[in-house]
């Protein structure tokens, strides 16, 4: 659409030259330039706009596609209330049940120490004199 080939603008250079003369040839190209940079900036900014509004559309899709997932998710696993006991269920008082762990087994084994009761003292270092 806006393809100029060097030829064409070999051909504006001279027209240029011809018309506005060389001795206001370099304010009129400053003049031209001054507004092309603001056409530039103007287009640049439409841009970014448009970019931003395309961003925040997409994070509402996204958020509404979270929001489904969401409910579906909540509609498909209920929450019960924290204190209600229901005595069919596998929560009791102090909370789930944790599958993993079965009766047989405690929840957390106890930290293993040793019988001290025929132990033999220490043995003697060198810093340490009987008296």
């Amino acid at each position: 659409m806006f393809d100029f080939a060097p030829t064409e603008l070999l051909l504006c250079a001279v027209v240029a030259l011809v018309v506005i003369g060389p001795k206001d040839l370099p304010k009129a190209m400053r003049f031209v330039g001054k507004y092309v940079g603001k056409a530039r900036g103007m287009a640049k900014h439409f841009r970014s706009g448009l970019d931003t509004m395309m961003r925040e559309a997409e994070l509402e899709e996204m958020e509404k596609q979270w929001r489904s997932h969401n409910e579906a998710i909540m509609r498909a696993y209920p929450q019960i209330t924290p204190g209600a006991f229901d005595p069919g269920s596998v929560n009791g008082p102090g909370g789930p049940i944790d599958a993993t762990v079965t009766k047989s087994e405690p929840r957390h084994p106890p930290a293993s120490v040793p019988d001290q009761t025929n132990a033999a003292p220490p043995p003697a270092t060198g810093e340490e004199k009987p008296q």
